[in-house]
């Protein structure tokens, strides 16, 4: 199995809680930092024969809204700054995105914070972000890096595809916040993430789904849930590989004492840590048609495995 960067420092304890980057990175973001549309160069690529544009992450916050497309960048993280991307509105695009190198700014932000707040469909596609994060915690949040935050306001649907995220020291895709509020859908398809803390696809609300996507988690880097499932749901699974190695478990239903429903079609699953599955809070896990517990996590076609690959819009 060909895997990218990741890392292999131990996380601290994390909170569950499904506010917690309500309170921390999306405030800090639109009030603490200043909005920046920073370009340092524009630099041409093989991969895909197009021009992207390099940024140095510096502290800044770039923000996007309805109808607007943010494509073609590569951002440099070597820096040792912080960059925060949020992306509020309706019908806009976040595209061909690479990150180089780990964020070891210490922020504990989310990087993207995302929302379609019109009760549209924004896209979010061809991001890489296999680099990571370090395990620091930010000095006022105690809680390490995001990749992606969604907002609570989230009411329309937001669609993931072909997207890397490895090694970030909390989740990857932090979607199960509009479940107590905007109710939007989360679409996750065709995506690849590995080695995040407390869980890698974590969504929540009824239509939200992970489709064609994998999961891996080793003794290299951090440990969190392949999929968590929050409540109102009902969250379909279907044709993913969630290959655990007995760091964590595969999927879980439930959490805050709220129950959800998960069903899971032409999947496989890790069933070293107790079966793979936690049912909790009156939570059901429905195994359909060809669900088995041979998981082979592979990166789907079409994701990135570079950050030039993902800013000239290609995928090696």
């Amino acid at each position: 199995m060909t895997q990218n960067s990741r890392t292999n420092e131990t996380a601290p304890p994390v909170t569950d809680d499904n506010s917690a980057l309500t309170r921390r990175s999306y405030v800090r973001s639109i009030a603490a930092v200043a909005t920046a549309t920073a370009s340092i160069g524009v630099v041409g690529s093989a991969a895909a024969d197009e021009e992207y544009e390099r940024i140095e992450a510096q502290g800044q916050t770039i923000q996007i809204g309805s109808g607007e497309t943010w494509e073609n960048k590569l951002i440099d993280m070597t820096t040792g700054g912080d960059i925060i991307i949020t992306a509020e509105g309706s019908n806009w695009s976040i595209r061909n995105v690479g990150f180089e190198g780990e964020n070891t700014s210490g922020a504990g932000s989310a990087t993207f914070g995302v929302a379609d707040t019109g009760g549209e469909t924004s896209t979010i596609e061809n991001v890489y972000l296999g680099d990571g994060s370090d395990s620091r915690n930010g000095s006022s949040t105690g809680h390490g890096q995001t990749a992606f935050w969604v907002n609570p306001e989230h009411s329309g649907q937001l669609e993931f595809e072909n997207v890397n995220i490895q090694g970030f020291a909390d989740n990857a895709i932090y979607g199960s916040a509009p479940g107590g509020a905007g109710g939007g859908t989360v679409h996750i398809d065709n995506c690849f993430a590995a080695n995040c803390r407390v869980s890698h696809f974590r969504v929540a609300t009824e239509g939200s789904s992970i489709s064609n996507s994998s999961v891996y988690v080793d003794s290299e880097g951090f440990s969190g849930r392949g999929i968590w499932a929050w409540s109102p749901g009902t969250i379909e699974v279907d044709n993913c590989q969630l290959e655990m190695n007995g760091e964590g478990q595969s999927i879980v239903a439930g959490a805050n004492g709220q129950g959800t429903n998960v069903v899971v079609s032409d999947t496989d699953y890790d069933t070293g840590v107790n079966g793979g599955i936690k049912e909790a809070a009156g939570s059901t896990v429905e195994l359909g048609d060809s669900v088995d517990t041979n998981p082979e996590a592979v990166i789907p076609d079409g994701v990135p495995t570079s950050p030039e690959a993902a800013a000239s819009g290609g995928s090696e």
